[in-house]
């Protein structure tokens, strides 16, 4: 069999397959978070219980703040795990950047296995 025949079937299966693929994972909610910040947004995105401080939410109503924002600022933030606690037994601690209208926001969350609880809100 000639090369460029070889070439054809690879292309036409290869082809196929993606179809295939893009058919079946169409309408599931997948996704790829293999780095260890996308994991860690992720896993804190997900919690059923989100829990706010007395401090965070003074800190919420003073800068005109509703829950969304925050999951924005998780959801597009990034973790410092240079800052964080993430060798903690029971909850794991972590510091969350982000920037809010040219100001730099911090974000410390506790993160349970069912609940993340947001410690401090800090805007700079």
């Amino acid at each position: 069999m000639k090369l460029i025949h070889r070439i054809g079937y690879y292309l036409g299966g290869f082809s196929i397959g993606l179809i295939l693929l893009a058919f079946f994972l169409s309408g599931k909610k997948t996704s790829c978070a293999y780095g260890p910040n996308a994991r860690t947004i992720k896993n804190i995105s997900e919690k059923k219980y989100r829990l706010y401080s007395e401090t965070t939410k003074s800190v919420m109503k003073s800068h005109d703040l509703d829950s969304l924002d925050i999951s924005n600022l998780i959801k597009t933030g990034d973790v410092n795990f240079s800052e964080s606690d993430t060798k903690a037994k029971g909850c794991k601690t972590y510091l969350i950047e982000n920037e809010l209208e040219d100001k730099t926001v911090e974000l410390m969350i506790k993160n349970c296995d069912s609940s993340a609880t947001i410690q401090s809100l800090i805007i700079k």
